[in-house]
């Protein structure tokens, strides 16, 4: 890195570090810059006040763009890839330089999605076609995954939905037991299939999709609601399991999305599907999934225990400010 300095006597150096594993020679899991100043005499205030800047601006660019490569070569999986957050996730994590595992059940989508980021990245992806409901099929991709994608370093519990609106006293059986086996029990299955491993390697990363949902419920949304508080339940939870090992556990909470959630929980039905979404700027799957990234590339010793992210119009569940609307 080139630094013009205002004072000659002011020597600034920057070093490049990797850090290997005790059992490793050849791949480091760890590199970071050192920044180190010596002989720091100014002339003048004005040379104390730009050294002082200058070295604002060099801190600022070391921790905004580490070159600490921590999330590269990584293996991820994730639920529910073929739309929306899932498939956003893939897009950066690939973009990042890991590998990928991606679960769903559509294998046009998946696989379109694998031969794009595959081009585009130069990465390996493979693909575990199952319906997350499905514990015996789950079992065995599991412990059936190719030689490189066994070791899982992070995996990303995002398959979920929500089904209707109806009061809790009217609405289907049928929804309320898709709701509950995919975004309960369907996450502790895989949690339970994958997080051994991690403990067993000692690193590992666990980020949850919840919802704002899951803080406080809404008419219309309380069995998805209270699917979500179990989500937080079960995120806190392990992270109390865990609290022993270097294994991290993260919730994100999104508000507004807009993905496929709406027209799935409208069974097709895209005009009120977008109604949801009406004058205002909802998030994206990109937004989330930038988030999750960030909580993954967080140093070793950062654990992000929960992440919400609203809309900028958004304040809980159901107080939206929408454009042309008196607050």
């Amino acid at each position: 890195m080139s630094i013009i300095c205002p004072n000659p006597s002011i020597d600034i150096r920057i070093y490049q570090v990797q850090i290997y594993n005790n059992n490793s020679t050849s791949t480091p899991y760890a590199t970071a810059k050192i920044l180190h100043i010596t002989s720091c005499q100014y002339t003048s205030p004005y040379h104390a006040d730009e050294a002082t800047r200058q070295f604002h601006q060099i801190f600022v660019l070391l921790h905004s763009n580490p070159s600490s490569n921590a999330m590269k070569n990584k293996t991820i999986f994730i639920t529910g890839a073929s739309s929306g957050i899932g498939e956003a996730c893939a897009r950066k994590f690939a973009s990042e330089g890991n590998i990928l595992i991606l679960n769903g059940r559509n294998r046009i989508l998946l696989e379109s999605l694998k031969h794009e980021l595959e081009t585009s990245f130069s990465t390996s992806i493979h693909l575990a076609i199952f319906d997350v409901r499905d514990h015996e099929a789950a079992t065995q991709a599991i412990n059936s995954l190719p030689a490189p994608f066994q070791n899982i370093d992070v995996l990303i519990n995002n398959a979920g939905l929500a089904l209707g609106v109806d009061k809790e006293y009217e609405g289907n059986m049928d929804d309320y037991t898709t709701m509950i086996d995919t975004n309960i029990t369907a996450l502790l299955h895989m949690t339970r299939l994958i997080v051994p491993g991690m403990i067993e390697r000692n690193c590992g990363h666990i980020i949850n999709i919840g919802s704002i949902a899951g803080e406080k419920a809404y008419p219309g949304g309380s069995v998805y609601c209270a699917t979500k508080a179990a989500v937080k339940a079960l995120s806190d939870g392990l992270r109390m399991d865990l609290y022993h090992t270097p294994i991290r556990v993260t919730l994100l909470k999104p508000g507004l999305v807009e993905t496929r959630f709406s027209i799935v929980r409208y069974y097709g039905n895209e005009q009120k599907a977008a109604h949801v979404y009406r004058h205002i700027q909802p998030l994206t799957g990109k937004d989330i999934a930038e988030s999750a990234y960030f909580a993954a590339d967080a140093p070793a010793h950062v654990q992000i225990s929960e992440m919400e992210i609203l809309a900028t119009h958004q304040a809980s569940a159901q107080m939206v400010w929408r454009e042309g609307e008196n607050p």
